[in-house]
């Protein structure tokens, strides 16, 4: 008392159970403090004297202290010792000490800055060194020189006492600390460590430990065991339960939980002593101040939840964590308080030690954004300078400030803004004062208010342990589809109904709900299931019945009401208005969303979880109250991190409400501005983000609002240069018009520097354009005004846009259109290197494609002839090359001389130059000499193949590959054309020599195997001839020649183009007829097999003799059988007979040459055949040793497999018809190549693998080229085929020697002659 007297702050340090809570604020009774001094020289009516305020860190260890130190007083609660928590007032106006939390204390500060009513501060539990408690420290520090009749009294059994007494020193000295002993019973420590295994873990460690201390039975008294959260508590509850049911003297112990989120009955329970024994389970809860009576032992498991805010992610975290030594102290201080105590700490010694000494402050742990708003609105200056007992990190006060921020409560200044002032009006959450300013705003003044103060409190629904499916179902009633918020909004509702009654209801939701009230015969109250009232009112016992049977906590429901009360209050004072109309779901949410702009968060895809602001990820909490799955985008009322990240407080919202209400956060970044034709103007695609999280993403905005100078530069780039401009104004169709007709002389003369740069165009634009002209819009309202001051504005000249003139650029030079197979195709030029159309393309119908001459290809345009011979000398050998230096004036002399009308395109362009360069250097020049495929690909004609719709078909260079992928589609479109035209002509040669006896050939009427034949006419007055053509039969056969004479060819009109039809007959069986073809190959191949068809018709007699003596044909059909039947052996030989004995060149065109022919024939035909079947053996015979050879041979699997594969494609099903015949005579010596090869692959193999890797790239290439072309090949293509079998026989068995020189290097350039 002395040191109270002379001090005006003492720091007392005395251990638990000391009795310092009960007997400090007796003591400062006893010194005359808080005997009513009046506050000041004029008290108000109704103002209390000065007391002493005494505070504690929980509402119910408040309550608690008051009622103990009453008792001790001997006077009733309230009189002279009361209490004054959240929502309770216990205080009579004559009382002389007040016992509360410190947050009253704290917030008291608002309106009494100096705490002037107060002469005596009793700061009790400081070790706890909560936000509150360091706050007021330092507040208490702050106003002690203007308070210097203000007694501070710091207590606490586990306090830092000299960082206590430094904090408060005066100019005497630190404060005084003052060690108080008086614990009546010693405590043991028995540290019972465990290691957590799969079978054995906390819950039976507890239970060992309960076994220990109740192991002798005349030990009596309770157990507290300390765990770090209420599910910890609900596992070791029934697992406790369990285990004591197994012992008859333990089986009656009650297992009580204690946690702050009980109801009162529950907690009455834990502080009512009858009854047996007891094992109370508790968080950190009963650690200080509470004293739960008959605690003798204590189990301390050594962890504990701890809050810590986390300034990266932004989220308040509630991790186990070990707990300190001061904790572990006061949790063992619980005992020994009736009788001699034992504390078991499940941990041993070593890890006590190694523990930090003291918590760490909660100023350390959270986030400060409420203390600095409170700070700036008493004025108490920057947060940094303020003497907190241990001063926060730089980062937590930089958080502190960012949320206020994205609250708007404060400047870039940090300075207070309108906002932040009125934030500071609010007993609340930083946040939660901001949703009920946009409230204000929004017209949800009176739904917000609701969810702010239930957010204030703890949820008001229990979820007992023992019935928590029913309570589940019981709140099932007041959850929503889409958030929890508006699930208050409906508890908030049916807590109004169910009472009865008139319901004393916001004005909003008077309009919404329709009270029946029915009543019973009896009269008596009922409620139904959907907690509609009845007519009556319930009394309150009725009323906290029907909350419990609904498992509402009623203590916590009075809460509710009162911050409601309390927030309605302060609106009240502010003379804010409440909406009278119900507030919309966006109304509200979007509310909500101005205080919880950190707490947004979307879903990712193929997962549970939701991505939030700065990166964090976190997940629904699995007790939220929705009846659906929320939607992609949510908000959440908080984040608190356990096992996982998880939100709480869930509401589905939409992207676009961040923009309305957390604009100032957005960061938007403005990305690919481009011009867009039909807007008109240049847009750029806009991204925002809030915290890193994408609200959305390629928005398009004008650019011109943000960068009016960037903006222009892409119009007049984008929209006049490039021409990307939809308008109608007459300068830039004509400045258009003028360079594509500069370009297409730069394409014409492949040079790109006749055309200046779009530097120098868009420098016309520019110079011309006044500054603000960026947009279409602009440009015309510009235009139309200064269009009639200067009538040429904007326009070019030529002259403006030509470098210089392009001499030589001549439509002759360079035609429009070329003849190609007898109609006028279109031409296009290009001048871009490396593209696909690059040079002269020409643009080709289908049905013409057949009769395309690749040697008039070769020729391209007269304008281009130059350069390609130019490129063809540079490709010779060095001695005639030198002979024509300088090779561009030999290349114009040579180009002139080839551009005559006679010469140009007639014949092959490499034969015509070679005779030139050979007169020109008197060398022998060969033909190979010229490297084709050196040449760069522009000067290749480019073919473009559309159908009659102008649909692109096919293109390329190559027009033999074009031929054979198309062929066959434009040999049908030629037969359709021929049959739509309905009558030909004769040419005029075949005319002349037909005379007036013989008969000409006409387009007929019909299609023959899907082609169009022709028919015979007469020759005879054209009137005779037209009516006789139509009345000749549709489906005309011959078995004779009887249709006179077959001319070569045939022309067939189309509008003013003409094209040549090729005649032939062609096979049908028994007979044949005659069709017109647009290819003389085809017709040729056509008109063979219809020959030798009238010829074999002719001679069946013959045929039939042959077929019975054809010599060893058994013999044959033997070696042929794993090819095909006698049957088809048979006819390849009699066919190629008849080709040999009546088919040679040239054919047959009239009836008299097929008779003549016939007779000649018909003699030989036997010997032919007969040579025929006997080199046909000769194959077989050979071909059946190299089959068994390639069977036998079981070494260098791939030489035997290259063996096999050239066995398969020489001798194949119709290789005596399909081989030609000079060819077939080497079949012998190609097969006997391949026996000795395989001979020699035993004595060396490796040879053999090494000519083979020589072969194989030429083999493949040639095989795939066929595939290519679908198996259509020419007499180049054929020649290297043979060339590669003659390699083989060069490579494998160079003693059969070879009919000319092979090598690679002769077929390398064999295969570039094939490239082009």
């Amino acid at each position: 008392m002395a040191a109270m007297q002379a001090h005006q702050v003492v720091i007392v340090c005395g251990e638990t159970g000391s009795g310092k809570t009960t007997q400090l604020p007796k003591m400062a009774l006893a010194l005359g403090r808080g005997q009513g001094r009046e506050l000041g020289p004029n008290p108000k009516p109704g103002q209390r004297k000065q007391i002493i305020g005494h505070t504690q860190p929980r509402r119910i260890a408040a309550s608690s202290v008051a009622k103990r130190i009453a008792e001790e007083l001997k006077t009733p609660l309230g009189e002279v010792v009361g209490f004054k928590v959240r929502f309770q007032d216990r205080l009579s106006k004559d009382a002389s000490v007040k016992l509360m939390t410190d947050g009253i204390l704290l917030a008291e500060t608002q309106n009494d800055p100096l705490l002037k009513a107060y002469d005596t501060i009793i700061i009790d539990e400081a070790h706890e060194r909560s936000l509150n408690i360091d706050f007021l420290l330092g507040y208490l520090r702050e106003i002690l020189p203007r308070r210097p009749d203000l007694k501070i009294i710091v207590t606490s059994a586990t306090i830092d006492a000299d960082r206590f007494a430094q904090h408060f020193a005066s100019a005497k000295g630190p404060a005084p600390v003052l060690m108080v002993s008086g614990r009546t019973f010693p405590v043991e420590m028995r540290y019972r460590p465990f290691e957590e295994k799969r079978d054995y873990d906390l819950n039976n460690a507890i239970a060992d430990g309960v076994d220990e201390l109740w192991s002798n039975p005349s030990q009596q008294g309770d157990i507290l065991v300390f765990l770090p959260g209420e599910r910890e508590i609900r596992e070791a509850a029934d697992h406790l339960r369990a285990h004591l049911s197994h012992s008859p003297v333990m089986r009656s112990a009650e297992v009580l939980p204690l946690f702050a989120r009980l109801s009162t009955a529950e907690q009455d329970r834990v502080f009512d002593t009858r009854g047996g024994r007891r094992i109370v389970l508790a968080t950190n809860v009963a650690e200080t101040s509470l004293t739960v009576p008959g605690i003798r032992y204590v189990i301390d498991a050594g962890t504990a939840r701890v809050k810590r805010y986390s300034w990266r992610s932004k989220v308040e975290q509630l991790m186990v964590e070990s707990i300190s030594q001061a904790a572990a102290n006061q949790r063992a201080g619980r005992c020994g308080r009736v009788a001699n105590g034992i504390c078991i700490r499940l941990y041993d010694e070593v890890d006590f030690n190694g523990r930090t000494k003291f918590t760490d402050p909660e100023i350390l742990r959270s986030s400060l954004a409420g203390v600095i708003l409170r700070m700036k609105s008493l004025h108490l200056g920057n947060v940094e300078q303020f003497p907190f007992l241990e001063a926060p990190r730089p980062k937590a006060i930089a958080d502190g400030y960012q949320l206020l921020s994205e609250l708007g409560a404060v400047d870039d200044d940090n300075e207070l803004t309108h906002v932040g002032r009125e934030l500071a009006k609010l007993p609340l959450d930083p946040r939660v004062g901001r949703m009920i300013l946009e409230a204000r705003e929004r017209n949800a003044l009176d739904e917000v208010l609701i969810i702010a103060s239930a957010l204030s409190v703890q949820d008001v629904r229990d979820r007992p342990m023992e019935a928590q499916a029913a309570a589940d179902q019981a709140h099932a009633k007041f959850d929503d589809d889409r958030s929890e918020f508006s699930g208050y909004l409906n508890l908030w509702k049916w807590l109004e109904n169910s009472r009865g009654g008139k319901p004393h209801l916001p004005a909003s939701m008077k309009q919404q709900i329709a009270v029946k009230q029915p009543q019973s015969k009896q009269g008596a109250v009922k409620v139904g299931t959907t907690g509609m009232p009845t007519e009556h009112k319930l009394s309150n016992r009725q009323y906290e019945a029907l909350l419990r049977q609904n498992f509402i906590n009623v203590r916590r429901v009075r809460e509710w009401r009162d911050t409601h009360t309390q927030l309605l209050t302060v609106v009240t004072e502010h003379k804010w208005r409440i909406n009278t109309l119900p507030a919309s779901y966006e109304q509200l949410h979007l509310s909500m969303l101005a205080g919880l702009l950190g707490n947004v968060g979307c879903k990712l895809e193929d997962d549970e979880a939701y991505l939030g602001a700065r990166g964090i990820k976190f997940y629904r909490h699995p007790g939220a109250h929705l009846r659906k799955k929320p939607g992609r985008w949510i908000v959440v009322a908080e984040l608190v991190e356990t096992t996982r990240l998880f939100g709480r407080g869930i509401a589905a919202m939409e992207p676009q409400w961040l923009e309305q209400v957390g604009g100032h956060l957005l960061k938007k970044q403005l990305l690919d501005p481009h011009w867009e034709k039909k807007a008109g103007e240049v847009k750029a695609l806009e991204r925002a983000t809030l915290y890193g999280l994408v609200v959305y993403n390629g928005r398009r905005v004008s650019y011109s609002k943000v960068d009016m100078v960037g903006a222009r530069e892409i119009f007049i780039r984008e929209a006049l240069v490039a021409g990307e401009l939809d308008t109608k104004l007459s300068f830039l169709a004509a400045n258009q018009k003028l360079i594509a007709q500069v370009e297409e002389l730069e394409h014409k003369s492949r040079r790109q520097d006749v055309l200046v740069d779009d530097a120098l165009i868009y420098a016309f634009y520019d110079q011309q354009l006044p500054d603000d002209v960026c947009s279409l819009v602009t440009l015309e309202h510009w235009y139309r005004e200064e269009v009639k001051r200067q009538p040429k504005l904007l326009c070019l000249s030529r002259e403006e846009l030509m470098r210089h003139e392009a001499a030589g650029i001549t439509t002759q030079a360079f035609p429009k259109t070329l003849r190609m197979g007898g109609v006028d195709c279109s031409a296009d030029y290009l001048h871009e290197p490396g593209d696909a159309k690059d040079g002269l393309t020409v643009t080709v119908p289908l049905f013409v494609l057949n009769q395309v001459s690749e040697e008039r290809a070769e020729w391209l345009v007269p304008g281009m002839l130059n350069q390609k011979i130019h490129a063809l000398l540079k490709t010779l050998h060095q001695r005639p090359r030198s002979r024509l230096v300088p090779l561009p004036e030999s290349a114009a002399r040579l180009t002139e001389a080839l551009s005559a009308d006679t010469v140009f395109g007639s014949g092959p362009l490499v034969d015509a130059l070679l005779k030139l360069v050979r007169d020109a250097t008197q060398v022998d020049v060969k033909r190979a000499d010229f490297k084709v495929d050196m040449l760069p690909p522009h000067l290749f004609m480019n073919f473009r193949v559309v159908d009659e719709h102008g649909r692109q078909l096919g293109h390329g260079r190559n027009l033999g590959a074009l031929k054979a992928e198309l062929g066959s589609q434009a040999r049908g479109a030629f037969q359709a054309l021929a049959a739509l035209k309905g009558v030909g002509t004769l040419s005029a040669g075949s005319a002349a020599e037909a005379g007036d006896d013989q008969q000409a050939i006409g387009v007929g009427s019909r299609l023959s195997e899907g082609n169009r034949a022709l028919t015979p006419n007469a020759s005879m007055p054209a009137k005779a001839q037209s009516n006789n053509t139509k009345a000749q039969a549709a489906d005309q056969r011959y078995t004779s020649w009887t249709f006179g004479e077959l001319p070569e060819l045939m022309e067939i009109t189309k509008g003013k183009q003409t094209l040549i039809g090729f005649p032939a007959l062609v096979d049908v069986g028994d007979a044949v007829c005659i069709e017109v073809f647009d290819e003389p190959e085809v017709a040729a191949t056509k008109h063979r097999a219809g020959l030798r068809r009238l010829f074999s018709i002719q001679i069946k007699d013959a045929l039939k003799y042959l077929e019975k003596n054809l010599p060893d044909l058994q013999k044959m059909s033997v070696a042929y059988m794993s090819l095909g039947t006698s049957d088809e052996l048979k006819q390849q030989i009699l066919d190629v007979a008849l080709d040999r004995a009546f088919l040679l060149d040239p054919l047959p065109t009239s009836e008299a040459d097929f008779k003549r022919r016939l007779e000649e024939g018909r003699g030989r035909l036997t010997l032919i055949a007969n040579e025929i079947a006997r080199l046909a053996s000769t194959v077989l015979t050979e071909f059946a040793a190299a089959s068994r050879k390639v069977k036998d041979t079981k070494i260098s699997p791939d030489s035997v497999a290259d063996a096999a594969q050239q066995l398969q494609r020489l001798v194949g099903k119709r290789f005596i018809a399909d081989t030609p015949y000079t060819q077939l005579q080497h079949f012998a010596r190609y097969l006997k190549a391949v026996v000795l090869r395989l001979d020699k692959l035993r004595a060396d193999a490796a040879r053999d693998a090494t000519k083979l890797a020589e072969l194989k790239p030429l083999d493949q290439k040639y095989w795939r080229l066929v595939a290519e072309r679908k198996g259509v090949t020419d007499a180049r293509m054929q020649e290297f085929r043979w060339l590669l079998e003659e390699l083989r026989v060069s490579f494998f068995a160079q003693e059969l020697r070879t009919p000319l020189p092979v090598s690679v290097k002769r077929l390398d350039k064999a295969w570039q002659q094939l490239s082009y």
